[in-house]
């Protein structure tokens, strides 16, 4: 379908304007009773049940020792490389997000 783009824009305020009754109460019925379709297999497929038994599948990560560039946040814990220090107290060290 063409559309033609000289033709005056109308705004919803027109077009509420010029609806019957009939035809406003039918789309409040449409918009009430809309539905949402869901597929209860794709919920199935990636539900992952406590106490599920794992003990056939690997985990493989290399885990490195912290480097010497490195230090462990004392508030956040996470290990952090030494451009993120933002602040000690004492012995402790903090990242620039807990600082």
């Amino acid at each position: 379908m063409a559309t033609d783009y000289d033709a005056p824009r109308r705004n919803e305020a027109d077009e509420l304007g010029e609806d019957s009754l009939e035809e406003l109460k039918a789309r409040r019925a449409e918009a009430q009773s809309s539905s949402v379709d869901v597929d209860e297999t794709d919920f199935n497929e990636n539900l992952e049940l406590p106490g599920a038994d794992l003990s056939n599948e690997e985990l493989t990560v290399r885990v490195l020792p912290k480097q010497e560039d490195e230090f462990t946040c004392s508030r956040c814990f996470l290990v952090q490389h030494r451009s993120r220090l933002a602040s000690t107290r004492g012995d402790q060290l903090f990242c620039r997000d807990c600082a």
